[in-house]
């Protein structure tokens, strides 16, 4: 057994999804000792923001006018895809930021989806937990509400394109205590991030027994 792990904080020394995926991360290796953990952290390493248009225009060039940037942008798109589809589980920390995803993880998933075609089914059944985290509140009824881009398309990428078993672990109000306009929350943030981390430890035990 093995356990991809993908982090995307651009401050993983106090990330919040980070704290959620280390919970199920820590029930996911409790129940498989010793077994390897494949770790790709794309806020501290990103890949490089030109491999895609790169890997792109490199499936429009025939293979012996292809460029040097072309031909490692399709050797990185296979890696990735590879490092991804060879693991029995799947773990993605990935925070929303200004409404959407970041791009070094919309780097990722573009050249992953370079490195075969649009509709292949990489998770297909495969076990898989999104955690995500919002800084602010965007429930029914906020201020915010349907201002959250991000966890509709992670869930359209994994579950509807990938075909992964998906399992989604969320948090609001991150930035509670951060954010001194958001003080008058802590109380709803505080009841947040007890429920979030009891899910997480509950999809963790759940993702060890699959």
């Amino acid at each position: 057994m093995s356990l991809f792990r993908l982090d995307a904080s651009i401050l993983p020394a106090r990330s919040a999804s980070a704290e959620l995926a280390d919970l199920v991360e820590a029930q996911w290796s409790a129940a498989h000792p010793g077994e390897p953990i494949v770790r790709r952290h794309l806020g501290t390493d990103p890949v490089q923001a030109d491999a895609w248009a790169h890997a792109i225009t490199a499936g429009f060039t025939p293979e012996d006018q292809r460029t040097p940037a072309q031909l490692d942008a399709l050797a990185l798109a296979a890696g990735l895809k590879e490092e991804l589809t060879a693991a029995d589980a799947v773990l993605l920390a990935v925070p929303l930021y200004n409404y959407g995803v970041s791009q070094h993880f919309k780097t990722w998933v573009d050249l992953v989806i370079a490195a075969g075609a649009p509709a292949d089914p990489l998770l297909k059944d495969k076990p898989t937990v999104l955690v995500t985290v919002r800084g602010g509140g965007y429930a029914p009824g906020t201020p915010r509400e349907g201002w959250d881009h991000s966890t509709p398309y992670l869930r359209r990428v994994l579950a509807d394109m990938w075909e992964a078993d998906l399992t989604v672990v969320e948090r609001e109000l991150t930035l509670v205590g951060v954010n001194p306009a958001l003080d008058h929350l802590k109380d709803i943030a505080a009841e947040h991030h007890a429920k979030a981390r009891d899910a997480a430890h509950h999809t963790g035990h759940a993702l060890a027994a699959k």
